[in-house]
């Protein structure tokens, strides 16, 4: 990368690991690295949530990883998993002090979504789990929300909290629509106008590249794809969807569309119109919008 590419003094480098794989030896081998920022996949501190979810690490792994993560790295996320069945708002509440005590400074957080084909969709369909209680995730979102604040981290895109200065610019590059490439298998690019992705296999990569052949397929995204895209993203971010951008980049039947069709989100108090502080207007989700976002940018797309 550095030598095809012109790079900015002290880019964040991310790694994603899981509690398992930090050793103390392979800690400190990173530490002496480039990479100056881990990506944790803590989802719970106990044990019960993890075998639930599948996990191959422990809870005394979770702890024990972060107290010695903390003493080599300053730049850390970790992920946390919400709304698991029988997780009660206490429980949830321990998970997140655990979190504050290691003085994370970022906290990506997910609900547990049930995908079809999964061993939790069949255990849920034959009776052997609770299903997924919607109620019960709210309320530990508005936990997580409230929690959050009080440890001084903002809350940047609907599931990611992080110390100022902390945000990740990886993400962020994504939500606010930035070009990005990807190296390697599987990996995924976008210039704007048009998205690729690396084919998955490693044996075909390598033999396409040497053939001097880029591996990839791509699709051309319509204006509709990347309004939808801008809408989808901008809500679920406190940078909020631009008035003035959409105008600019996509013209004045979008801003006229945009304009009528959040009326009745407005009205219902789920969005509103502010002034940023570079004196945009921009429209974001309000407090009690946040968790309903993307059923309401669905509801702003233009198909």
């Amino acid at each position: 990368i550095y030598k095809n590419y012109k790079v900015i003094n002290n880019p964040e480098i991310t790694l994603e690991a899981n509690p398992d794989d930090l050793t103390s030896k392979k800690i400190k081998e990173l530490a002496n690295s480039p990479i100056n920022r881990l990506s944790i996949g803590i989802q719970s501190f106990f044990e019960d949530d993890l075998k639930f979810m599948n996990r191959a690490h422990t809870a005394e792994e979770s702890k024990k990883c972060l107290k010695e993560v903390t003493q080599y790295f300053d730049n850390l996320t970790i992920d946390l998993i919400y709304g698991v069945p029988n997780m009660s708002i206490e429980k949830w509440k321990q998970n997140l002090n655990i979190a504050f005590e290691y003085n994370v400074p970022h906290i990506s957080s997910y609900a547990l979504t049930v995908e079809e084909k999964t061993a939790l969709h069949t255990f849920i369909k034959k009776g052997k789990i609770s299903p997924i209680n919607e109620n019960l995730a709210l309320e530990h979102f508005n936990l997580l929300v409230e929690e959050t604040k009080k440890q001084g981290l903002i809350q940047y895109e609907i599931s990611n909290f992080g110390k100022k200065n902390y945000f990740s610019k990886h993400n962020t590059s994504y939500w606010l629509g930035k070009k990005y490439i990807g190296i390697g298998p599987s990996a995924h690019s976008f210039n704007k106008l048009e998205r690729a992705w690396n084919i998955s296999n490693n044996a075909k990569y390598i033999k396409s590249l040497s053939e001097n052949i880029l591996p990839l397929e791509k699709e051309t995204l319509t204006i509709e794809n990347r309004f939808n895209e801008y809408i989808m993203t901008g809500l679920r971010t406190i940078w909020g969807i631009s008035f003035e951008l959409i105008e600019k980049e996509f013209g004045n039947f979008y801003l006229a569309f945009i304009t009528k069709k959040s009326v009745p989100f407005i009205k219902k108090g789920l969005l509103e119109i502010q002034q940023n502080k570079q004196h945009t207007t921009i429209l974001t989700t309000t407090a009690k919008g946040k968790f309903l976002a993307d059923g309401i940018a669905s509801d702003l797309f233009i198909v």
